[in-house]
């Protein structure tokens, strides 16, 4: 098959489109498709190159609307029209209206909790929303509430749930000494949708001073984080080290013991996904697919959204317990290994688009 991408971002963007993009990209091409990515040209990018057998093509784009869809549509036809592909797969909302008007059918991924912030708005404004997808032959979404979203806004093509994956070659357990402090992670950008101010209160009010904080990510809340953990007394056991580049993410998940997504808006967290795959219990947020990852009791907790004492019980009950961590730790690999390898999603989302060309050919 031959693939066409047009993604909001791509690496050398990071993030979690870019993310997501390259790294499903990158299975379909192991599986024996041909993929091209189109993606606006960046500073430090090239032009054209080939990264991981993906032909990545940045042209030069305007940011502003409506140039952007203008000139992103032109450089699409003119590209299909030398590159016939047989499905363009579209991922983040802002190229979505360049892509109207197209031969091959149109896929789009749903990724972001930004679209479940647009909808927090008056119903007047879906009309928006969908005017967006209405061209659309197929949507996924990689968490149910992303799919009942698509729904409320008046979609009626095709819909399904496919999960953001993880490469479980690269992402390892590491094995570690026992420690009597375990490590928690927060891998998030520290902004009020992660629930990153959940998480410094969650902390705060933990029975048990036996453990330490890493927290890999930056953003506006850190100053306010802060202030919480000192006031706690805790500022010696948590260490603030900034936006860690994910090439460097599998050295930062070696340190750590469990993982936390105390999320208010969330698809399959890449991150849960990753400190899956290295062997750490994930507690998060019932909310968005978070559900879908952690198999509570399991693979990890489940908490309510904004529920800083019951993050802190059930973050209590896994320091404290290194005999069930363990276990978690084991569960939480397996699981990752055999539903959310990148493998297995790129195989899904192939039947995805196989289904898609039937509808396409058949109307």
């Amino acid at each position: 098959m031959n693939i066409c991408f047009v993604t909001v971002d791509f690496p050398p963007i990071l993030g979690g489109i870019a993310s997501h993009a390259y790294e499903l990209a990158k299975a379909l091409v192991n599986l024996g498709h041909q993929v091209t990515v189109v993606t606006p040209l960046v500073p430090g990018s090239a032009r054209e190159e080939e990264i991981a057998g993906v032909r990545v093509v940045r042209p030069w784009i305007p940011r502003q609307r409506p140039f952007y869809n203008i000139w992103l549509h032109w450089h699409l036809r003119r590209h299909l029209a030398r590159h016939p592909c047989d499905i363009v797969h579209v991922h983040g909302m802002r190229p979505l209206e360049s892509t109207r008007g197209l031969k091959a059918p149109v896929v789009f991924t749903n990724h972001t909790s930004g679209f479940l912030m647009r909808m927090s708005r008056p119903e007047k404004s879906f009309r928006g929303l969908l005017s967006r997808v209405e061209h659309v032959s197929l949507v996924l979404a990689p968490s149910e509430e992303l799919c009942e979203a698509t729904r409320a806004i008046g979609y009626k093509g095709e819909l399904r749930f496919i999960s953001n994956g993880v490469d479980t070659d690269r992402f390892v357990p590491t094995p570690r000494a026992p420690s009597s402090e375990p490590v928690i992670v927060l891998a998030r950008r520290l902004v009020e949708k992660n629930g990153v101010i959940v998480f410094a209160k969650a902390l705060a009010a933990m029975r048990s001073k036996a453990f330490r904080v890493l927290v890999a990510g930056d953003g506006p809340l850190r100053p306010k984080m802060q202030e919480i953990i000192e006031q706690a007394g805790l500022a010696h056991r948590v260490s603030f080290i900034g936006s860690v580049p994910n090439h460097e993410m599998p050295a930062v998940y070696a340190s750590a013991d469990i993982s936390v997504l105390p999320s208010f808006y969330e698809a399959t967290s890449i991150t849960g996904l990753e400190s899956m795959a290295c062997g750490i219990p994930v507690v998060g947020s019932q909310v968005g697919g978070i559900p879908h990852l952690v198999e509570n009791g399991v693979t990890g907790m489940l908490v309510a959204t904004g529920d800083h004492e019951a993050l802190a019980e059930r973050l209590d009950e896994i320091v404290s317990k290194p005999g069930r961590r363990a276990e978690m730790a084991l569960a939480s690999r397996q699981r990752a290994v055999e539903r959310f390898d990148w493998r297995v999603i790129g195989s899904e989302t192939l039947d995805a688009y196989t289904a898609a060309i039937i509808r396409k050919n058949a109307t």
